[in-house]
């Protein structure tokens, strides 16, 4: 008897859950789950769905006691399949005083101030992606999620609208973002598998980016300014070329004109760096292909380079897609750097 009152129960929690997924998934959202058990049990009503149970509220009184409360009565607490498919140091997990940094650390990039540098291209997005409405019928919730994704997607990754990436950004997040009311079965058919090697693919490619950014551009400046302390003859050239930018501007900072147009000598130092210093992580490589390669020479910058013999960067297929903002980040931090060092280093 008691085995089947177990079974009995197993079965209608079970249930719970799977209504619970099918309404919170329906074009009215958790809208038809609440509305449905309000008007059974009342604006507060305690239920078992994805594995536990929980409290829903509704009414204004209860939106000012949950969202502001006092520090402490309440936390956000995900469901378990969105806990594992975000992992225990998200912003949305944290509590305390970890919560507080983490929002800190986000606070200034989405600050006013912060955000003034994507308007334009906000804007021009939003012109564009209206831009063949009136010609189509549109499914709205697609397109406002395809737009609000090509704006994060370029402001975290700098992922052009167009590009094939981005596209690929989006079908994760879109699995990522339905398995977190899901049942919580690793199984292929199940939300919850999607979402879980989705996120593992975005997380596998920031990683990439954070840590080529991050190691080549260390490396490059190390080695730059090592090769200007054994030649003082070309560090007082720099300073020269310095000395001569000062002298025709306006204003006192550097502008993006003149590390387009001015910086010469500057830009020559940088691609000798690059060709004396092995700047990339050591990476093993796995041929896809028989080759053969017949014996090389390094040639220096007096005739133009040979295909593939500047590899600061890689080259090919596989070169650093961060190799301009490494430039420009190296351009910027040398030249800033002549005033505040002695004479020789």
């Amino acid at each position: 008897m008691a085995l089947f009152i177990l079974i009995i129960l197993g079965l209608a929690y079970c249930w719970r859950s799977f209504s619970f997924i099918s309404e919170f998934s329906s074009p009215s959202g958790i809208y038809s789950f609440m509305n449905k058990r309000q008007q059974r049990y009342g604006k507060v009503f305690k239920t078992f769905v994805l594995g536990r149970f929980s409290v829903f509220m509704t009414g204004r009184e209860a939106s000012k006691m949950l969202l502001a409360g006092k520090d402490g009565m309440v936390s956000l607490n995900l469901f378990y399949t969105g806990q594992q498919v975000l992992g225990p140091t998200s912003l949305l997990q944290t509590t305390g005083e970890e919560h507080k940094r983490l929002r800190r650390l986000i606070a200034e990039p989405l600050s006013v101030d912060g955000l003034k540098k994507y308007f334009q291209f906000i804007n021009n997005l939003a012109i564009e992606t209206l831009g063949d409405w009136p010609r189509r019928t549109v499914l709205v919730l697609e397109e406002a999620f395809t737009f609000t994704l090509k704006v994060i997607g370029n402001m975290i990754m700098s992922l052009d609208p167009a590009c094939e990436e981005q596209e690929k950004f989006r079908a994760n997040f879109k699995l990522i973002s339905s398995s977190f009311a899901s049942l919580p079965f690793k199984l292929p058919a199940i939300d919850f598998h999607s979402g879980i090697q989705a996120r593992d693919r975005m997380t596998n490619n920031v990683l990439t980016l954070l840590v080529a950014s991050h190691d080549t551009t260390t490396a490059a400046l190390t080695s730059l300014i090592k090769f200007l302390g054994l030649n003082p003859a070309v560090l007082e050239q720099l300073r020269d070329e310095h000395r001569q930018i000062q002298g025709n501007r306006n204003g006192v900072n550097l502008t993006w004109s003149e590390v387009n147009n001015a910086l010469h000598r500057q830009a020559q130092v940088i691609n000798e760096t690059l060709r004396r210093a092995t700047i990339s992580p050591w990476f093993s490589r796995k041929a896809a292909q028989n080759f053969e390669i017949d014996g090389y020479k390094i040639e220096r910058f007096d005739e133009p380079p040979k295909p593939f013999s500047f590899l600061g960067f890689g080259s090919g297929q596989c070169i650093c897609p961060g190799i301009n903002l490494a430039k420009l980040k190296i351009l910027v931090f040398i030249y800033h750097l002549y005033p505040i060092v002695a004479e020789t280093l």
